[in-house]
């Protein structure tokens, strides 16, 4: 009976992710045996990453997006997703708090991962992001906002910086906690 099995989480990644976020150690457990059972590697690969997300958005383009996230995820830049940064991922996005997830929001914009933010990367996100939105969607959506372009350059005005300057972390953290409505240009949830 003292024999872990061989498919069991480490003690130390265990102990880890309960410090390091709100899940139990029951959930960790569960969301554990579900993890194996989808990626028996232990790890997942861009494109499996993308296929998921293409099951949560599939009225939408959301390969590009995809990829940014997972590079975002990727803290070791080994090309893969472990069961780690998996979860801190998920309590990152789902469960964090509203700074901790504007953390992973800057590492997402950044996509060179240089520790700044330039109006470019901005743009690239900004279109990955629009591509998540249905063409119905679009429609709706205000005059400023209603390309990838207009929401980059509403986006870009919040952190009052000029197009060739760079914005590091805390400036785009609290740019976005300023500006109420910056949040949703960083982000696109369906409509229920």
């Amino acid at each position: 009976m003292g024999n872990a099995k061989s498919s069991a989480m480490s003690k130390e990644i265990l102990e880890d992710l309960k410090l390091n976020t709100k899940f139990s150690e029951d959930e960790l457990s569960q969301w554990y045996e579900n993890f194996k059972k989808q990626c028996p590697s232990g790890r997942i690969t861009p494109e499996e990453f993308k296929k998921i997300y293409e099951r949560f958005f599939p009225d939408s383009d959301a390969a590009a997006y995809a990829q940014h996230v997972f590079r975002s995820f990727d803290t070791n830049d080994d090309g893969t997703l472990d069961f780690k940064e998996y979860i801190i991922a998920l309590h990152m996005t789902s469960t964090g708090k509203t700074e901790r997830k504007l953390e992973w929001a800057f590492s997402l914009f950044d996509v060179d991962k240089n520790g700044y933010i330039t109006k470019s990367e901005v743009a690239e996100i900004c279109q990955a992001i629009f591509k998540l939105i249905p063409k119905e969607e679009q429609e709706n959506l205000p005059a400023d906002e209603n390309t990838p372009e207009k929401r980059a350059d509403k986006l870009w005005s919040f952190f009052d910086k000029k197009d060739n300057e760079r914005l590091a972390e805390g400036e785009f953290i609290q740019g976005i906690l300023d500006n109420e409505g910056a949040i949703h240009l960083i982000q696109y949830e369906p409509q229920k």
